[in-house]
């Protein structure tokens, strides 16, 4: 199937599970921002799917983001979805427009730094992991609300919301369970009312379980495989 069927069926599947959220979800926004994760795939097929609608990329590899970006210009939003170390926080924010994966004072306290330098406001999300795997990154939810008061009080970045990633379950429903608790701890996080913070973004779902996620709350999804197909490696 083409990238533009592909597309057409995902931003079904959106519309489909905002429609099952439960009425009681406090999490009421019926918009969902879908970011194309386009690891591994091409500059052509990024621009056919620029070409269907997309608006928004998102990119694990800074320097892989940064050859493409280069090609297509200022066309769509750049986010970065893969683990940031502090050496390449330069190059993060003179390209992202959002960074989804801050998981340390250490890493925002650079992103400041360097933001400032370059006289911009970095808008970020807290990368929280949920399911508290050795495996991923993320800072433990109980100490991610510490992290965001913290952030708050920085200059050059603003913080917009929170960001997770599931464990990959062979039925997406077992995520059920993690993604309401990360809606909880977002709408905990938006109660606080932290100074210098937009708190609108919740970060979760990606191919094998954004339904989930969305019917949870999600109003930011990551979705590679399921609009570009397989990775090309």
């Amino acid at each position: 199937m083409s990238i533009r069927t592909n597309l057409t069926q995902v931003i079904e599947n959106i519309h489909s599970a905002v429609h099952k959220r439960s009425k009681t979800l406090i999490n009421e926004s019926k918009n969902v921002k879908l970011v194309a994760v386009t690891k591994n795939h091409d500059v052509a097929a990024i621009q056919e799917a620029v070409a269907a609608g997309v608006l928004a990329i998102g990119e694990n590899r800074i320097q892989e983001a940064a050859k493409k970006a280069q090609i297509l210009q200022k066309q769509v939003e750049w986010h970065l979805i893969g683990h940031l170390q502090t050496n390449k926080v330069r190059q993060a924010v003179q390209l992202f427009d959002l960074i989804h994966s801050v998981d340390s004072k250490k890493v925002a306290l650079e992103i400041d730094r360097i933001a400032g330098a370059l006289g911009k406001r970095q808008d970020i999300l807290i990368q929280v992991n949920m399911a508290n795997e050795d495996t991923k990154f993320g800072i433990a939810s109980k100490d991610a609300l510490t992290l965001a008061k913290s952030i708050s009080n920085l200059e050059h970045v603003r913080l917009c919301g929170a960001m997770t990633i599931a464990p990959f379950y062979d039925n997406a429903e077992q995520a059920r369970p993690l993604f309401r608790n990360m809606c909880q701890l977002f709408m905990e996080l938006k109660d606080m009312n932290l100074a210098n913070t937009n708190i609108e973004w919740l970060s979760m779902g990606m191919t094998n379980d954004y339904i989930v996620g969305v019917e949870e709350g999600a109003n930011l999804v990551r979705i590679g495989t399921g609009i570009f197909g397989q990775r090309q490696y």
